[in-house]
């Protein structure tokens, strides 16, 4: 996975089984993380029993599957492929807290607004809690949905969890109560892919979905108050292979400006980013103000804290652009020394990634799969009436043979008359 984010003063992204934090305002050496030579899983923790597939000897490739900052920008998180749960401190210099231990692929990671916890979500369909001040601790299992999780968020107060799964779900439960659910947020007709709460509104949730739609909800009540169509915005085909490709262009990552005046929103291998921000004189409307053309299709993005959106590009040589926000618009920042800092200091890492990061889409396998079936259907019923139309053909000639042949009188044997029955013999007289 490759995935960016803002961490204090750091731009934090990975990229394969490597994390790199880039310090943007001083020339300090990057630090680098790589999973393939992190802490290995011990053999005699009781999660050796329970892998993805039931397996005792399942092994990972270390490759990074999510990344999560705390609201602070001083902690920051990670989950592989290997299932390590690693906790950092953004300090200067880094520090790795504690590798722990997931039960199974994580897909999700989120911090609590207080600090004290890191939420993660699984592909089974789980979300357990991880203590922060107890970095050994062990997580503790929170809630359940009953198919894969890819999406999982905080409301700013600590009172709700927010999580969406494959079958279209959101669901608001109560964190310290889990099996009490407060909503749910049903209209997505694809899986829920990404979720977030607007900075400006402690009571607006944003979910995009495998539909190409972004959804505008209050969550506490499931109330869904605005919709857009990612694709329709962009102008997007309705026929054609194209077009057909663009229906499954899936809603990636949501991010909000630091303000909450701007939304972004990127959809998977399209190179757009779509801008909806709040109307002039209305607090409580989204309406979408730009769209940002780039030169290769967005990996991820993130707003940094003074505002600048930041987006990882699916390119080896300029991996990084960086947009800012005037009174007529959002302008490309190319002349940025903060950013030929992060290029320069990233450029190494993704040279060698490129290849991987144009990759087939890691939601094409989350798309419902329809079939018509009634061709086969009518052609094996058509079979079976024909094969039982000549079972009954041969049938009815078969019985008429034997009818005829007995109706026929059977010829006389030679020299014998043929008699119809035998006679009764006299009764001798009295």
């Amino acid at each position: 996975m490759a995935a960016v984010a803002a961490c204090g003063e750091w731009v934090v992204s990975t990229c394969d089984t490597k994390l790199i934090a880039v310090h943007t305002r001083q020339a300090r050496e990057a630090f680098v993380f790589d999973c393939s030579t992190a802490e290995k899983k011990p053999k005699d923790t009781e999660s050796d029993n329970k892998s993805d597939d039931g397996g005792a000897d399942e092994t990972g490739n270390d490759r990074i599957l999510a990344v999560a900052v705390s609201p602070s920008g001083r902690l920051a998180a990670l989950t592989d492929d290997s299932k390590r749960l690693v906790l950092f401190r953004c300090d200067c210099p880094w520090q790795c807290i504690s590798t722990r231990w997931v039960v199974r692929r994580c897909t999700s990671l989120v911090f609590s607004q207080a600090e004290d916890r890191v939420l993660v979500a699984d592909k089974s369909g789980d979300v357990y809690s991880f203590s922060v001040a107890e970095p050994q601790r062990a997580g503790e299992l929170k809630l359940g949905h009953l198919s894969m999780l890819l999406a999982l968020t905080l409301s700013p107060d600590d009172r709700y969890v927010i999580s969406a799964d494959r079958d279209e779900k959101i669901r608001v439960s109560h964190l310290e109560s889990p099996y009490n659910i407060q909503a749910f947020c049903l209209a997505h007709r694809e899986f829920v892919s990404s979720l977030l709460i607007p900075s400006a509104h402690r009571e607006w949730l944003l979910s995009g979905s495998g539909d190409g739609t972004v959804i505008l909800w209050h969550y506490e009540s499931g109330r869904e108050l605005q919709s857009w169509d990612i694709r329709e915005l962009r102008g997007a085909p309705s026929s054609t292979e194209e077009g057909e490709q663009e229906k499954r262009s899936a809603v990636s990552r949501i991010t909000s400006s630091p303000d909450g005046r701007h939304v972004a929103v990127q959809c998977e291998r399209v190179p757009v980013v779509q801008i909806l921000s709040l109307e002039q004189g209305s607090e409580d409307r989204l309406t979408p103000s730009h769209q940002l053309t780039l030169p290769h299709c967005p990996l991820d993005m993130t707003f940094d804290p003074r505002g600048r959106l930041w987006v990882l590009l699916d390119s080896g040589v300029t991996p990084f652009q960086v947009y800012t926000h005037a009174q007529d618009g959002w302008q490309c920042d190319a002349e940025n020394a903060e950013l030929s800092r992060v290029t320069e200091a990233l450029k190494p890492y993704w040279e060698t990634l490129q290849p991987l990061a144009a990759a087939e889409s890691r939601f094409q396998h989350l798309y419902k799969v329809s079939f018509d079936n009634m061709e086969s259907y009518m052609e094996k019923k058509r079979l079976r009436l024909e094969q039982q139309k000549g079972h009954w053909g041969k049938k009815r000639t078969t019985g008429a043979n034997g009818n005829a042949a007995a109706a026929t009188p059977t010829a006389a044997a030679p020299g014998k008359k043929r008699t119809k029955g035998k006679k009764a013999e006299p009764r001798p007289s009295s």
